[in-house]
């Protein structure tokens, strides 16, 4: 049988397909939906994968002998990764539901009111969620802290200081234990930020279990564990992740996970309905996670989403702008002061007033954008080989369960350890925080790097942009900024939910604040030094070092600050920052998901690719169907095959072993469109049969929905019954291929190819003649298997390893 290699097959070209072993539980049921696999693939900070040793079956045919096959992480590709479907299969029920709707224009308002309905839930879940969030780690983090302060006053005169570094000890394991022990053996793809997963689900990957409803409890445990557990986490990531979540599940009106349909949302029960809706979920997290509603709009656009609009543009807004609303009415009660809309988002970053500052503290600015780029591409290089590391030794459970608690024990360690050495003594003007610590200082006094790590870290960023002139020492600071620097890079990637935007603005604004206290010591005139804003540049400085983005964090930050003329030293610092990091290494994000195989297409084609043609690059031989085929061939190539789309072709016998004279690459009929393997096991479930009497009638009472009712845990083909009479019969797939599939000629170059995958959002393109006759497949993984390496200032373009 002719065999393709499509949106599974890994051996294209000159790439090599290798399988890892059956430890790394990677994808081998060929048949099983992915989105119903746990196995790790999801799992971008502590996933189980390649280990250092690879059997290649295409040099050793025999699965008795191995060959050791060295393999860089970074140039790896994973074949179980899927495609969403973006697309909108273009067949004749389709075309005619189109015309009936066309006519109907309260179904179409209707349809639209729907969208409004689902985005204001999205955002008014999203800030409940938010809300419970900061309302368990402020309660906890307080049970914590006044536990160990009390301790603390207790021990200083008893001479009994280590008490209270065990008790510190057990808070934060104990907190850590549970939050790490639900996300390695309940929902593992609940580990990190998840910042990456959604990222790859906007531009058209199907990342497993990173929308269930699992993951979103996991998700909001655990991070609440994690953060009042004293990780160098924060709880903002995390909130976009939740809020895609909250999303996906609105959205399609029920929950598979928990088996409960309302029968509601129907029609949104797509790939690309769901979505539009997770792009407003992203949005609507990062709304609540900063109060900046329009901040949120601009990160799903950079980071996230692949397919924009003016009308989504609008939805996403409103559901930004319910979500941070909502955390708003929630905080105020939270705080006891109902119906006080001051409180917009997780963060606050206080207020900033008038900040001045000169055009010649530009080019300082500039100089902090700099360093902040060194630092961040540090940090993602040490980062990188950490996430290495861990992908080759630490891969059991409990393994990963054990580093988190090394890790929480270091991290409560680290801090005291500090705070008891420091002589960072200050004299207590107003006592308004109930959190200051004497420790060994004098009466009058409270020690100020007890400060540092006796509250959240959201209260401690506020600190450190807003305390007096002298409140920290320099040299208190560095130490601090360069723990915290390591610490931070070590805990990004345990299996526990953690967010990174805290610990980089944390390290940022003290290594900021020590620029400011720097210039002060050196000048004369030490009037113009503002300790706020270098705080602040240095914290944007180092977020947009370490996760490259620059449009969306300068609104973000803006709007946390409420003060938009320092958008201009933000948004410099933040530019410089991405220059400066991208010579080095890729945003922290990418490492993550290029690390992991995923085949994540960009917003541009690469470079030197324009030699590239469909004919080089497409799958080939490739496995058809024709217009009327048999119901036993389907089952056959449904059960041996793993691929999602197959073209319908005419002129064309699959068992003819007639060699094809005067062609330079072999063809497989003429082109008539595409089925999907969803579509083929609804027909064979429905019986839909050119020998069944009841054909007619079905068909016309056959409507898109009845092929989305399992979405998206489709039917495997095993589950289908047919009897052996049935498989004798035929089944005409012309009323339900896509008859606009989209197609390219052989002689297509690359780029215009990518072009129409990432602008369209494209799972397969058919890849034709001059005769319109099929001679292959491109898919996404044909495109993003190219990747440019760079060697003594010379690029190239070579190919990456697939493997099962």
């Amino acid at each position: 049988m002719m065999r393709r290699s499509g949106e599974n097959t890994p051996l294209l070209g000159n790439s090599r397909l290798l399988r890892t072993p059956a430890s790394t539980h990677l994808y081998s049921d060929i048949n099983s939906d992915p989105r119903d696999r746990n196995n790790g693939l999801g799992d971008f900070n502590s996933i189980e994968t390649l280990e250092d040793s690879h059997r290649s079956d295409a040099e050793n045919p025999e699965p008795e002998e191995e060959k050791e096959v060295k393999i860089d992480q970074e140039h790896i590709l994973k074949a179980g990764f899927e495609s969403l479907d973006y697309e909108v299969s273009d067949n004749l029920i389709y075309q005619r539901e189109e015309k009936v709707k066309s006519s109907k224009t309260l179904a179409l308002q209707w349809q639209e009111v729907r969208r409004w309905i689902i985005c204001f839930l999205i955002g008014v879940l999203t800030g409940l969620t938010a809300g419970i969030i900061d309302l368990g780690v402020e309660n906890v983090s307080g049970l914590k802290f006044q536990s160990v302060k009390e301790l603390v006053d207790k021990c200083v005169t008893e001479q009994c200081m280590y008490y209270p570094l065990l008790v510190w000890l057990c808070f934060n394991m104990g907190l850590v234990l549970v939050g790490s022990v639900l996300t390695a053996y309940v929902e593992p793809v609940a580990a990190g930020s998840g910042i990456p997963q959604i990222k790859c689900y906007l531009n058209g990957v199907i990342v497993p279990h990173v929308v269930r409803i699992k993951t979103l409890m996991t998700k909001v445990v655990g991070v609440v564990c994690a953060v009042a557990g004293g990780l160098a986490v924060g709880k903002e990531g995390p909130m976009i992740h939740s809020g895609a979540v909250i999303a996906a599940g609105v959205s399609q009106g029920r929950s598979t996970s928990l088996k409960l349909d309302f029968s509601i949302f129907k029609v949104f029960r797509s790939d690309r309905e769901k979505r539009d809706f997770v792009s407003a979920g992203a949005a609507a997290g990062v709304a609540a996670a900063f109060g900046a509603p329009v901040g949120g709009v601009l990160f799903s656009l950079e980071e996230g989403a692949s397919f924009w609009n003016q009308a989504l543009v609008w939805r996403i807004f409103f559901s930004s702008m319910t979500s941070t609303m909502t955390l708003n009415i929630v905080q105020s009660y939270i705080k006891d002061h109902p119906w006080e809309l001051s409180y917009a988002g997780l963060i606050n970053f206080g207020t900033f007033g008038n900040v001045n500052y000169q055009f010649v503290e530009l080019f300082i600015v500039v100089v902090m954008g700099a360093i902040g780029g060194l630092l961040g591409a540090l940090f993602n290089h040490i980062n990188y080989k950490l996430t290495i590391f861990r992908m080759r030794f630490v891969q059991r459970r409990w393994q990963r369960v054990i580093e988190v608690m090394i890790v929480a024990a270091y991290t409560a360690a680290f801090a005291y350890i500090l705070i008891y050495f420091s002589q960072d003594c200050m004299p207590l003007v107003e006592n308004r925080e109930p959190m200051l610590m004497q420790y060994y200082c004098k009466d009058g006094e409270f020690s100020s790097s007890a400060r540092l790590f006796f509250d959240t870290p959201e209260a401690t960023v506020k600190n450190l942009f807003h305390s007096n002139p002298g409140t920290y020492q320099p040299l208190t600071l560095f130490i601090f900024a360069a723990g915290y620097f390591f610490l931070a890079c070590w805990t990004y990637g345990l299996t526990v939910p953690s967010g990174l935007f805290i610990p980089s603005l944390l390290v940022g604004a003290a290594w900021g604040r020590i620029v400011g206290i720097l210039l002060s010591m050196a000048s004369k005139n030490s009037g113009w030094v503002n300790l706020s804003l270098y705080s602040l540049v240095g914290a944007s400085a180092m977020l947009g070092g370490i996760v490259r983005m620059t449009i969306s964090l300068t609104v973000i930050i803006m709007e946390a600050t409420a003060n938009v003329p320092l958008g201009l030293p933000v948004m410099i610092s933040l530019i410089v920052a991405k220059w400066v990091g991208d010579q080095f290494n890729e945003g922290i994000y990418d490492i993550h998901i290029h690390v992991q195989g995923v085949p994540m297409l960009g917003w541009e084609p690469l470079p030197l690719t324009a030699n590239l043609n469909a004919k080089a690059v497409m799958s080939h031989p490739v496995t058809v169907f024709r217009m009327v085929e048999t119901v036993e061939r389907i089952i056959r190539v449904l059960k041996e095959e793993k691929h999602n789309g197959f073209p319908v072709v005419t002129d064309y016998e699959p068992n003819s072993s007639a060699p094809q004279e005067n062609v330079e690459l072999e063809t497989f009929g003429t082109f008539r469109g595409l089925i999907l393997r969803s579509q083929l096991i609804m027909i064979l479930k429905k019986k839909l049969f050119v020998e069944n009497p009841n054909l007619h009638d079905i068909l016309k009472d056959l409507k898109m929905e009845n092929f989305m009712d399992l979405y998206p845990r489709y039917l495997p083909i095993q589950r289908v019954s047919i009897s052996p009479e049935e498989a004798s019969y035929t089944v005409n797939l012309e009323p339900f291929m896509n008859q606009s599939q989209h197609v390219v000629l052989e002689s297509a170059s690359y780029s215009s190819i990518f072009s129409k995958f990432r602008s369209l959002g494209l799972r397969h393109v058919v890849v034709i003649n001059f005769q319109n006759q099929v001679v292959g497949m491109v898919t996404r993984k044909d495109l993003a298997r190219y990747t440019v390496d760079s060697h003594n200032g010379q690029i190239s373009i070579a190919e990456k390893t697939i493997i099962l």
